[in-house]
């Protein structure tokens, strides 16, 4: 008995180490864009880093409860999950390209442009209506190529994606 769960442990531990070693530097810069921080020499996104491994543990103590679920779209929810929490939270900007953006902008842009996950399913995600998806999209966009001034670094009055 304790074999096969001794086996099993080890099974899935070779399991998440693939998934890992083939999802982590995505991952790792989805992460990175999220959090604005800028292009540095590799290993100095600290907060990035963070994010990262905390949705990955998060995953791995539910890889046995994916039963068929894509473990990548398990650990990019869970990214844009925790970075929408902690986004209220003031952080003084790093000087990333997207540092211009507000938390919610930035998401929002990773999450459709680079991620190419649906607007109906970024809308879900966040608690937020498809219409509002959109026009953020269409902001950060223009405040992207400059043809609209940054958003004032303002807290939102909620966590992104809590109930009102």
């Amino acid at each position: 008995m304790r074999e096969r769960e001794a086996g099993r442990q080890r099974r899935r531990a070779r399991e998440f180490e693939t998934f890992v070693a083939g999802a982590a530097g995505r991952l790792l810069h989805t992460a990175t864009l999220l959090t604005a921080e800028p292009v540095r020499p590799p290993g100095t996104n600290e907060r990035a880093q963070r994010l990262l491994t905390s949705a990955l543990a998060r995953t791995y103590a539910d890889w046995d409860r994916l039963h068929g679920e894509d473990p990548y779209n398990r650990t990019r929810q869970d990214l844009a999950t925790r970075f929408a929490r902690e986004a209220w939270r003031h952080h003084r900007p790093l000087g990333g390209l997207l540092d211009r953006l507000t938390p919610q902008e930035r998401l929002v842009l990773v999450l459709r442009l680079y991620e190419g996950v649906a607007e109906e399913q970024t809308a879900a995600l966040l608690g937020l209506p498809a219409e509002r998806i959109r026009a953020t999209l269409n902001r950060s966009v223009a405040t992207m190529r400059g043809t609209r001034e940054p958003t004032a670094r303002r807290r939102p009055a909620r966590p992104l994606g809590a109930a009102p």
